[in-house]
């Protein structure tokens, strides 16, 4: 796990594939890490493609207070593709991550090429009920979460929805109750994401889950016609996915990456 200097602290990171090809650096969500990205980032690597997974301040390994607002996260993200030498780079997020790489693509259009946007919406209400628990309850939010993260057993099996949930708990409490209720009041607080996408003018993927309950479908419109307005985006919708995507259907997500 290599990790960069950066505004008195360390950043940490995997860099997957080849370091001479175009760089695809991707952002967790609320109360992850960077390790969320570990199987998408080894097809992508597979495949021939550069991909930097980082931990923002005060999750996984990066060391510093988390950031407490999505501004300040997108701020700390273009600080650290400076660090790492990054000149101009494709961006992408999941869930709250999604809401920093289009806050830090709007703060840096020439630098952000291809703009990568999974399980988002904009705006990121969290229901208060959520708010409230992380804040006083994270065993209660945990599993509030988890029930709205994946799909129906119906759908997955029993077995492996409760093998992604097992999974899910551990990342939120290795991360800590105290990240995971700033990353969520940031999520909620942060009201910019319509107008940063109509402003958008590269290329743009909007990648959703079919049974997404925490970023629905059908509640994801306002964001694609924003982005759309210059013809330029696309969205993808995963089949029998909810808003995990990233540990439900790895190959999946990084079959959409790869057809731009």
């Amino acid at each position: 796990m290599p990790t960069i200097p950066l505004r008195g602290h360390l950043a940490a990171y995997d860099d997957f594939g080849p370091t001479t090809a175009h760089p695809l650096l991707l952002v967790h969500g609320a109360g992850h890490d960077r390790g969320i990205w570990q199987a998408v980032a080894e097809g992508l690597a597979q495949a021939g493609r550069r991909t930097i997974a980082v931990d923002l301040p005060g999750h996984g390994s990066s060391s510093g207070d988390a950031c407490l607002d999505i501004d300040a996260m997108a701020d700390w993200v273009l600080a650290f593709a400076d660090a790492a030498g990054l000149g101009r780079f494709d961006l992408g997020g999941h869930s709250m991550g999604s809401l920093v790489a289009l806050a830090a693509a709007d703060s840096a259009p020439t630098r952000v090429g291809r703009l990568v946007l999974i399980g988002s919406l904009a705006p990121m209400p969290v229901a208060p009920f959520v708010l409230d628990a992380a804040r006083n309850d994270p065993q209660q939010a945990h599993a509030l979460i988890n029930k709205f993260s994946f799909a129906p057993a119906e759908l997955i099996g029993e077995a492996r929805r409760q093998a992604l949930e097992e999974a899910n708990t551990a990342r939120m409490q290795r991360n800590g109750a105290a990240v995971l209720a700033s990353d969520l009041a940031a999520c909620d607080a942060w009201q910019n994401g319509l107008a940063a996408a109509a402003r958008r003018r590269g290329p743009s993927l909007l990648l959703c889950g079919e049974v997404d309950r925490m970023t629905p479908l059908k509640a994801v419109t306002p964001l694609a016609d924003a982005l759309q307005a210059e013809g330029n985006a696309r969205l993808v919708v995963l089949a029998a996915c909810g808003h995990g995507m990233l540990d439900e259907n790895p190959a999946a997500v990084v079959q959409a990456l790869l057809e731009d």
